[in-house]
């Protein structure tokens, strides 16, 4: 195993074990997951911050990997909760950014919000209303919401990623979604697509 390249359908485990003897196989880690775990932090940052803390997420990977559990088939939990915990350190920023969106429905990261809206006036509104209920959220309420809406994690990757139990992922999870809610109203025409994304699944 330590002469021969990774092979492409290899699990993460596999390669996270060979790159303890062979640490330049660790870049197919990046290769697989950089591109989503860029997306969700430019989600959440901006572009700008989205390039560090992506370029961090994998340095900070690559020196933890002895820990990695490989019982575990997939990175992408692992990944991500590396990536929500260097996003909870720029928390300060990322609120500022939702509260500018709140406040007056534009923002450099606003397009991130509504990818699919529509022409309606009421989409901005929403967006806005949106942003500032995600900004007031706890940290931990936050983490938990957006990695189910915007990374796709199931329940059980979220609590591996953030090495919480299953039930605290519910508890935050419900309790963001109703925060949620109840900013947006009843008014289904202030729902965009992202909201029903993030208040549902």
């Amino acid at each position: 195993m330590t002469g021969r390249p990774p092979d492409d359908d290899e699990d993460d485990a596999a390669v996270v074990r060979q790159s303890l003897e062979r640490p330049e196989v660790f870049a197919l880690l990046y290769d697989r997951h950089a591109a989503d775990i860029h997306r969700y932090a430019a989600r959440r940052l901006g572009d700008g911050a989205a390039d560090d803390i992506t370029a961090d997420t994998f340095l900070t990977a690559f020196r933890i990997r002895a820990r990695f559990d490989t019982t575990r088939d997939s990175a992408r939990p692992w990944l991500y909760g590396i990536a929500a915990n260097l996003i909870g350190k720029q928390r300060r920023k990322e609120v500022r950014g939702l509260r500018a969106l709140a406040r007056t429905g534009r923002d450099p990261v606003a397009e991130s919000w509504v990818e699919r809206v529509d022409s309606r006036v009421t989409a901005q509104a929403a967006q806005a209303a949106l942003a500032g209920a995600v900004a007031a959220l706890s940290g931990g309420d936050r983490h938990v919401l957006l990695l189910v809406a915007w990374a796709d994690l199931s329940y059980q990757e979220v609590a591996d990623a953030l090495s919480i139990p299953i039930g605290t992922v519910r508890s935050r999870l419900n309790r963001a979604r109703r925060k949620v809610r109840t900013a947006l109203g009843d008014d289904p025409t202030r729902v965009t697509d992202v909201a029903e994304a993030t208040i549902h699944g």
